[in-house]
C-alpha cells in the first residue's frame, strides 16, 4: 500500500477508535474542574510561574488566579515555594499529585473499554498491534529536521 492510502485509511481508523473508546466522562467526573485542569496543564508546559505571572498569563485578574491557586493548593495539587535567585517571589509548582492529575485529564481514552477489546486479541495480536502504533510514533517527519540557515 502506498503512504498517502495508508495514512488516509488511518486517519479514518483513529477517527473510529477515538469514538469507540474515549472516555465519555465529563470533566468534573474526572476529579478537576476545566479551570483547574488549564492551570495545572499551563504550569506543566510553562514551568513554575509567580501568582502574578499566571494571573497575566490566564488573563484573570492576580486576586481569581490567587483564589484558583489556593484551591489546588489546598488539593495538594500545587505547591508554593520561595524562587532561589530573589526569595522575595514565590512561584506555584505541580505537585507529583498534580502533575498526576494533570496527566490522568489529558487521558481521551478509555483504558478500561481498549482492554475490553484487547482481551478479544491474542498476545501476538496485541503486541502487534503496540509495535506498529509505536514504530509510527518514532517515524521522522519532515518537521523532526533541523533548519538550515
Amino acid at each position: 500500500m502506498e503512504p498517502e492510502p495508508a495514512a488516509e485509511q488511518f486517519v479514518e481508523l483513529f477517527h473510529d477508535v477515538f469514538l469507540r473508546f474515549h472516555d465519555r466522562r465529563p470533566a468534573s467526573d474526572r476529579g478537576l474542574s476545566l479551570e483547574a485542569v488549564g492551570v495545572l496543564e499551563h504550569l506543566a508546559r510553562t514551568g513554575p510561574l509567580t501568582v502574578t505571572e499566571a494571573a497575566q498569563h490566564f488573563g484573570r485578574s492576580q486576586a481569581a488566579t490567587s483564589e484558583i491557586v489556593a484551591r489546588l493548593e489546598g488539593r495538594g495539587l500545587l505547591m508554593r515555594f520561595s524562587d532561589e535567585r530573589d526569595r522575595r517571589r514565590h512561584l506555584v509548582w505541580l505537585t507529583e499529585a498534580g502533575l498526576a492529575a494533570w496527566r490522568h485529564a489529558q487521558r481521551v481514552l478509555d483504558a478500561s473499554l481498549l482492554a475490553e477489546a484487547f482481551a478479544t486479541l491474542s498476545d501476538r495480536q496485541r503486541q502487534d498491534c503496540l509495535r506498529a502504533l509505536g514504530r509510527l510514533l518514532q517515524a521522522p517527519l519532515p518537521t523532526d529536521q533541523p533548519k538550515e540557515t
